[in-house]
């Protein structure tokens, strides 16, 4: 059975970090080993939460215990979400050495969680520079929203062309694909759109569907993106398709996210459609 490695953070009530990423993993039919980051009561934007992030050591020792079992040896994949602070990015980078000491051909997917469009930055002053200079390097795949991978390659991205060229820069950091959310795409018929974007060495793929007027929007769907797209890599392994069914999936979680309106993404209304979503979105190649 494919078995994937998550390192993120952790709330008690909703669907942000592990507890999206986690789900959608063993909903696909995938193992996952889950390691947590900060431990919260919900996610940050609700303005108030309570618990703490969890000290570097500690994290390390549970990654320890969990090599002990020879568990990491059996991985496929390791992902990693919000980091907390770069101590916490080298744990995280020992913990992909030691999975790919067992099994060379893992593939590590980092989600270089940093900010977003309204809210800016929200991480700590370091952490930026740390995923640029150490992190994306060691990755094999990157799972950024627009803003971030602007904050990345220090690049504009505001159009489709942009995005493709500042994916470009992104691979020259290291990793060999780029999956992009968030991208801004042109109405169709007075409909807006809302698109994902994949850029490998050999191309680029763009898919697309209606954005749903959902406010606010609601947080964990980026980590619920990285974590299906990896487990449908690992199993499949064609990196286009799984862009269709994830965009596809998201489409049918957010649909659900709007009927029930709730901030709080469906995961659980709508776990179907992790597996089959109800609708089939096809890619488009852009080069």
């Amino acid at each position: 059975m494919t078995t994937i490695l998550t390192i993120q953070s952790h709330v008690a009530a909703g669907h942000v970090g592990n507890r999206s990423a986690t789900f959608a993993i063993e909903r696909f039919g995938c193992e996952a080993i889950s390691v947590n980051t900060v431990q919260f009561s919900n996610h940050t934007g609700y303005g108030a939460w309570t618990g703490k992030v969890c000290p570097p050591d500690e994290i390390a020792e549970v990654v320890r215990g969990v090599f002990a079992l020879g568990a990491l040896a059996r991985c496929d994949g390791v992902i990693s979400g919000y980091q907390g602070g770069a101590a916490v990015g080298r744990v995280i980078l020992g913990a992909v050495d030691r999975v790919r000491a067992g099994t060379p051909d893992a593939l590590y997917c980092c989600d270089p969680v940093m900010g977003d469009d309204g809210r800016g930055v929200f991480v700590h002053a370091e952490i930026p520079d740390h995923l640029r200079g150490q992190v994306v390097p060691h990755a094999d795949i990157i799972t950024p929203n627009r803003f971030e991978l602007a904050l990345l390659t220090g690049r504009p991205v505001t159009t489709v062309a942009e995005t493709i060229a500042a994916a470009a820069a992104a691979r020259a950091l290291g990793p060999s694909l780029v999956l992009v959310t968030s991208v801004p795409v042109a109405p169709v018929a007075g409909q807006a759109r809302i698109a994902m974007l994949l850029d490998r060495a050999d191309g680029s793929w763009i898919a697309d569907a209606p954005q749903l007027p959902v406010s606010p929007a609601p947080n964990g769907a980026g980590d619920c993106v990285a974590a299906l797209f990896l487990a449908h890599l690992l199993c499949h392994r064609d990196p286009v398709a799984a862009l269709g069914h994830v965009t596809a999936a998201l489409f049918d979680v957010f649909a659900a996210t709007h009927r029930a309106g709730t901030r709080e993404l469906q995961l659980i209304a709508a776990q179907d459609a992790l597996v089959t979503p109800s609708t089939t979105i096809t890619p488009v190649r852009l080069r």
